[in-house]
């Protein structure tokens, strides 16, 4: 983990991969967590029967959602930001799903600090650009600019 002591220190890595975290398992359980949290309970993420007939890889596929709602997760387990007194989310910009993720499979996230402003009063607006990338996957499964305003 990078810890980071100010917000000049942010701004000079612009540009600079932060880091990559560890691993996160995609587990049924958590698929279907997930389905229940935000009523999209549709068969290709919860019904494993009808997957192994219908679905091309023959098991459920999480929601596209699922991994860019561990963004803060990714991000956090790579950055820690000194001398804050909060950070709100602010929105994201260019959220693309590249890859499917099939349940049992295991993510990371590499994050990179894309630009950074002054933001009055006393705040700093940070677009962090996220690449969620699949265990043994040819190409990321998202590609997010995440953005966050900090604030000391």
């Amino acid at each position: 983990m990078r810890i980071l002591s100010g917000f000049n220190e942010i701004r000079s890595l612009v540009g600079t991969e932060i880091g990559v975290n560890d691993w996160v398992d995609i587990s049924q359980q958590r698929i279907n967590q997930f389905a229940e949290a935000t009523c999209d309970e549709q068969w290709i993420h919860v019904d494993q029967e009808r997957a192994k007939l219908e679905l091309p890889g023959g098991t459920t596929i999480a929601h596209g959602l699922l991994p860019l709602a561990l963004a803060p997760r990714f991000i956090r387990s790579v950055i820690s930001l000194k001398g804050l007194r909060n950070t709100l989310n602010y929105g994201a910009d260019r959220i693309r799903y590249l890859a499917p993720v099939p349940a049992g499979s295991r993510l990371r996230g590499r994050v990179t600090i894309a630009e950074a402003e002054d933001v009055p009063p006393d705040g700093l607006r940070v677009n962090y650009h996220l690449v969620i990338e699949i265990e043994g996957g040819k190409r990321p499964v998202c590609v997010a600019e995440l953005i966050a305003l900090h604030y000391r």
